[in-house]
């Protein structure tokens, strides 16, 4: 059993092609079985009554509704946890993750290889966001242990135990890449085909990116508490020998005056240092509350083409 599962957000005109495709690809391959998940993400589209129409026509499909717009990866959790298969897909939904080379990722995975993300040789993408996506692989490998070389993307398979692994992470701040990377040591790269975008525009601003990575290196990695501490030694002892460099050159040189500016430089130096330290911390600390509030990590509004009950209101 196969699952596959699509976030949706702004594709009323892609996800019936993106489907079709899945659906050609894994039946190419006689005797496999497979599901595909929809997941609404509260697009403020037409998309819901597509995948609606989608899952009436093919038995294969099922929806899932979400209450409000919880982001990509809360989505895919939410595909997840109501996913059933031996072996998991992520495909984005404007088409530009080449559905037709789903069978390269899942006989990736073996017994050398537990989670497998596609390698696009050129990402049709806008030139801000290969430039972002090279610095977010850079501090991953220093905040997250990413494997040097290791190529992350939207468009990747695991194993079925992975997915259980998943299922047992229930915060609010869900980052799907430090998951897979947290549960697994046996990970690499296959080497798929990018796609120019065809429909729309990508949901994805300069904030929305930003946002996403600040969650995911503040919900699984302390290493930016441990980067502000040593950031607030070098600049202790840097505040130190200025103060006796200043006090040295000013008994050796008693008509000199200290510098106001100099002394201002300084202070605005270690207080703009502090307030950035103090905005970090209280960024971890409000997480923290966050979380013991219990705030959801998504709410199912509906669900459509699943054998158990409606699961109107259902939460994670």
């Amino acid at each position: 059993m196969i699952s596959c599962i699509i976030p949706c957000y702004g594709s009323e005109n892609s996800i019936a092609a993106v489907v079709d495709e899945i659906k050609r690809t894994l039946e190419g391959r006689a005797g496999t079985e497979y599901e595909i998940i929809l997941v609404n993400d509260a697009s403020p589209d037409g998309v819901l009554e597509v995948a609606r129409s989608i899952c009436h026509a093919e038995s294969n499909v099922k929806v899932i509704d979400l209450a409000k717009n919880f982001g990509q990866h809360n989505a895919l959790m939410a595909g997840i946890n109501h996913a059933c298969g031996d072996a998991y897909v992520f495909l984005d939904d404007d088409g530009q993750t080449p559905a037709d080379e789903i069978w390269k990722l899942i006989d990736a995975l073996d017994d050398d290889c537990d989670v497998v993300f596609a390698k696009f040789a050129n990402k049709q993408h806008a030139l801000w966001r290969n430039l972002g996506s090279r610095i977010n692989s850079y501090m991953m490998e220093v905040l997250l242990g990413k494997p040097k070389g290791l190529y992350l993307s939207a468009y990747s398979a695991f194993k079925g135990f992975i997915a259980d692994e998943l299922r047992r992470y229930d915060g609010m701040y869900s980052y799907t890449w430090g998951l897979l990377l947290r549960s697994a040591k046996k990970i690499k790269n296959v080497d798929v085909a990018h796609r120019e975008r065809e429909i729309g525009d990508s949901g994805y601003t300069i904030k929305k990116l930003l946002s996403l990575w600040f969650n995911g290196f503040t919900a699984f990695s302390v290493k930016p508490l441990r980067i502000a501490t040593v950031m607030g030694c070098v600049f202790a002892i840097f505040g130190f020998v200025y103060g006796v460099y200043i006090v040295a050159f000013r008994l050796l040189n008693p008509d000199i005056a200290v510098g106001f500016t100099s002394l201002m430089a300084v202070l605005l130096l270690i207080g703009g240092m502090i307030m950035v330290i103090l905005g970090l911390i209280g960024e971890y600390i409000g997480r923290i509350y966050i979380s013991i509030n219990n705030s959801p990590q998504f709410v199912v509004r509906e669900k459509i083409g699943f054998d158990e009950a409606d699961g109107d209101g259902e939460e994670k």
